[in-house]
Protein backbone atom coordinates (compact mmCIF):
# COMPACT_ATOMS: atom_id res chain seq x y z
CA UNK A 1 0.00 0.00 0.00
CA UNK A 2 2.89 2.16 0.90
CA UNK A 3 4.47 1.52 -1.98
CA UNK A 4 1.65 2.61 -4.30
CA UNK A 5 0.99 5.48 -2.51
CA UNK A 6 4.67 7.06 -3.39
CA UNK A 7 4.04 5.88 -6.77
CA UNK A 8 0.92 8.02 -7.00
CA UNK A 9 2.79 11.07 -5.61
CA UNK A 10 5.44 10.33 -8.01
CA UNK A 11 3.30 10.58 -10.78
CA UNK A 12 0.94 13.28 -9.61
CA UNK A 13 4.50 15.18 -8.98
CA UNK A 14 5.26 14.45 -12.51
CA UNK A 15 2.24 15.58 -13.83
CA UNK A 16 2.19 19.17 -11.84
CA UNK A 17 5.61 19.34 -13.21
CA UNK A 18 4.65 19.27 -16.79
CA UNK A 19 1.70 21.57 -16.59
CA UNK A 20 3.61 24.03 -15.15
CA UNK A 21 6.33 24.46 -17.80
CA UNK A 22 4.20 23.86 -20.34
CA UNK A 23 1.99 27.31 -18.95
CA UNK A 24 5.28 28.55 -18.13
CA UNK A 25 6.85 28.52 -21.52
CA UNK A 26 4.96 31.14 -23.12
CA UNK A 27 2.41 31.00 -26.20
CA UNK A 28 2.04 27.07 -26.80
CA UNK A 29 -0.57 27.52 -29.16
CA UNK A 30 1.54 28.97 -31.85
CA UNK A 31 4.66 27.07 -31.38
CA UNK A 32 6.81 29.99 -31.70
CA UNK A 33 8.36 31.89 -28.37
CA UNK A 34 6.90 34.96 -27.25
CA UNK A 35 8.03 38.11 -29.24
CA UNK A 36 9.38 41.16 -27.09
CA UNK A 37 7.07 44.07 -27.17
CA UNK A 38 8.92 46.82 -29.51
CA UNK A 39 7.94 50.50 -28.11
CA UNK A 40 9.43 52.02 -30.62
CA UNK A 41 8.00 50.35 -33.10
CA UNK A 42 4.30 50.69 -31.57
CA UNK A 43 5.33 54.30 -31.27
CA UNK A 44 5.85 54.21 -35.23
CA UNK A 45 2.20 52.78 -35.91
CA UNK A 46 0.91 55.44 -33.51
CA UNK A 47 1.96 58.49 -35.67
CA UNK A 48 -0.44 60.46 -37.11
CA UNK A 49 -3.44 59.80 -33.90
CA UNK A 50 -5.21 62.66 -33.09
CA UNK A 51 -3.61 65.48 -30.64
CA UNK A 52 -5.34 64.19 -27.50
CA UNK A 53 -4.14 60.55 -28.09
CA UNK A 54 -0.66 61.58 -29.46
CA UNK A 55 0.20 63.03 -26.21
CA UNK A 56 0.04 59.82 -24.38
CA UNK A 57 1.91 58.46 -26.68
CA UNK A 58 4.43 60.67 -25.84
CA UNK A 59 4.25 59.63 -23.08
CA UNK A 60 4.34 55.91 -23.01
CA UNK A 61 5.76 53.68 -20.55
CA UNK A 62 6.24 56.74 -18.60
CA UNK A 63 4.81 57.15 -14.62
CA UNK A 64 3.02 60.76 -14.12
CA UNK A 65 2.12 61.87 -10.95
CA UNK A 66 -0.17 64.75 -10.06
CA UNK A 67 -2.64 62.71 -8.49
CA UNK A 68 -6.72 62.68 -9.03
CA UNK A 69 -6.35 66.58 -10.34
CA UNK A 70 -3.96 65.49 -13.01
CA UNK A 71 -6.14 62.22 -13.81
CA UNK A 72 -9.57 64.37 -14.05
CA UNK A 73 -7.87 67.09 -16.45
CA UNK A 74 -6.43 64.12 -18.42
CA UNK A 75 -9.78 62.83 -18.74
CA UNK A 76 -11.33 65.80 -19.64
CA UNK A 77 -8.66 66.29 -22.14
CA UNK A 78 -9.95 62.95 -23.45
CA UNK A 79 -13.31 63.73 -24.29
CA UNK A 80 -14.71 62.73 -27.29
CA UNK A 81 -12.54 59.77 -27.26
CA UNK A 82 -13.17 56.52 -25.40
CA UNK A 83 -11.03 55.97 -23.04
CA UNK A 84 -9.88 52.65 -21.10
CA UNK A 85 -8.05 52.83 -17.95
CA UNK A 86 -5.69 49.07 -16.69
CA UNK A 87 -5.73 49.66 -12.96
CA UNK A 88 -2.23 47.47 -12.55
CA UNK A 89 0.68 46.80 -9.85
CA UNK A 90 4.03 45.32 -10.03
CA UNK A 91 3.48 42.99 -7.86
CA UNK A 92 0.42 41.58 -9.15
CA UNK A 93 0.69 38.50 -11.41
CA UNK A 94 -2.70 38.49 -13.52
CA UNK A 95 -1.77 42.46 -14.50
CA UNK A 96 1.63 40.62 -15.54
CA UNK A 97 -0.33 38.03 -17.77
CA UNK A 98 -2.75 40.93 -19.28
CA UNK A 99 0.03 43.25 -19.92
CA UNK A 100 0.90 42.25 -23.60
CA UNK A 101 -2.85 41.95 -24.44
CA UNK A 102 -2.76 45.94 -23.44
CA UNK A 103 0.19 46.54 -25.17
CA UNK A 104 -1.03 44.66 -28.22
CA UNK A 105 -4.72 46.61 -28.28
CA UNK A 106 -3.10 50.16 -27.69
CA UNK A 107 -1.40 49.69 -30.61
CA UNK A 108 -4.32 48.67 -32.44
CA UNK A 109 -6.93 50.68 -31.46
CA UNK A 110 -4.66 53.48 -30.36
CA UNK A 111 -5.59 56.54 -32.88
CA UNK A 112 -9.51 56.32 -31.89
CA UNK A 113 -9.34 54.81 -28.24
CA UNK A 114 -7.32 56.43 -25.55
CA UNK A 115 -5.28 53.98 -23.37
CA UNK A 116 -4.34 55.31 -19.47
CA UNK A 117 -2.74 53.09 -16.63
CA UNK A 118 -3.04 53.55 -13.28
CA UNK A 119 0.11 52.05 -10.93
CA UNK A 120 -1.89 51.55 -7.91
CA UNK A 121 -0.95 50.30 -4.20
CA UNK A 122 2.53 49.87 -5.69
CA UNK A 123 6.30 51.63 -5.19
CA UNK A 124 7.53 54.15 -7.97
CA UNK A 125 10.74 51.91 -8.47
CA UNK A 126 9.32 48.54 -8.58
CA UNK A 127 7.00 49.83 -10.82
CA UNK A 128 9.58 51.81 -13.05
CA UNK A 129 11.80 48.59 -13.20
CA UNK A 130 8.80 46.54 -14.27
CA UNK A 131 7.68 48.86 -17.00
CA UNK A 132 11.25 49.42 -18.58
CA UNK A 133 10.51 45.60 -19.46
CA UNK A 134 7.30 45.61 -19.95
CA UNK A 135 6.57 48.84 -21.83
CA UNK A 136 3.55 50.25 -22.64
CA UNK A 137 2.61 52.36 -25.47
CA UNK A 138 0.82 54.99 -23.18
CA UNK A 139 1.24 56.68 -19.46
CA UNK A 140 0.54 55.34 -16.25
CA UNK A 141 -0.45 57.68 -13.10
CA UNK A 142 0.58 56.59 -9.67
CA UNK A 143 -1.55 56.20 -7.12
CA UNK A 144 -0.08 54.18 -4.39
CA UNK A 145 -2.93 55.07 -1.93
CA UNK A 146 -5.86 54.40 -4.86
CA UNK A 147 -7.32 57.58 -4.26
CA UNK A 148 -7.92 58.01 -8.34
CA UNK A 149 -8.98 54.30 -8.29
CA UNK A 150 -11.60 55.30 -5.58
CA UNK A 151 -12.62 58.93 -7.69
CA UNK A 152 -13.03 56.29 -10.77
CA UNK A 153 -14.60 53.48 -8.94
CA UNK A 154 -12.22 50.64 -9.18
CA UNK A 155 -12.12 48.35 -6.78
CA UNK A 156 -9.34 47.27 -4.37
CA UNK A 157 -8.60 44.12 -6.22
CA UNK A 158 -5.83 43.50 -9.26
CA UNK A 159 -6.00 43.93 -11.92
CA UNK A 160 -8.81 46.03 -12.95
CA UNK A 161 -10.06 47.80 -16.41
CA UNK A 162 -12.51 51.11 -16.53
CA UNK A 163 -14.41 51.79 -19.52
CA UNK A 164 -15.38 55.62 -20.28
CA UNK A 165 -17.37 56.18 -22.99
CA UNK A 166 -16.90 59.52 -25.32
CA UNK A 167 -18.82 61.82 -23.04
CA UNK A 168 -16.43 60.95 -19.95
CA UNK A 169 -19.33 58.85 -18.25
CA UNK A 170 -18.59 55.71 -16.43
CA UNK A 171 -19.37 52.95 -18.93
CA UNK A 172 -18.63 49.64 -17.11
CA UNK A 173 -15.81 48.26 -14.97
CA UNK A 174 -14.26 45.13 -15.56
CA UNK A 175 -12.63 42.72 -12.35
CA UNK A 176 -9.70 40.63 -12.71
CA UNK A 177 -7.09 40.49 -15.59
CA UNK A 178 -7.66 39.62 -19.21
CA UNK A 179 -7.01 36.05 -20.45
CA UNK A 180 -7.83 36.57 -24.32
CA UNK A 181 -7.02 39.75 -26.22
CA UNK A 182 -10.38 38.77 -28.29
CA UNK A 183 -11.98 39.66 -24.50
CA UNK A 184 -10.95 43.17 -23.74
CA UNK A 185 -11.72 43.62 -27.75
CA UNK A 186 -15.15 42.51 -27.01
CA UNK A 187 -15.54 44.70 -24.11
CA UNK A 188 -14.29 47.22 -25.75
CA UNK A 189 -16.73 46.79 -28.94
CA UNK A 190 -20.04 46.35 -26.33
CA UNK A 191 -19.03 49.52 -23.56
CA UNK A 192 -17.43 51.90 -26.09
CA UNK A 193 -19.44 51.90 -29.07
Amino acid sequence: MRRFAAILAGVALAAVLVVGLTQAGGDSDSGTPERRFDLAQAQRDLAGAPAPLAALHEQSAQLLGGGRSAFRKRLAELKGYPVVVNKWASWCGPCRTEFPIFQSQAVVQGKQVAFLGLNAGDSRDPARRFLRGAPLPFPSYLDPDEDIAKTIKAPANYPITVFFDRRGKLAYVHQGGYRRESDLVDDMTRYLS
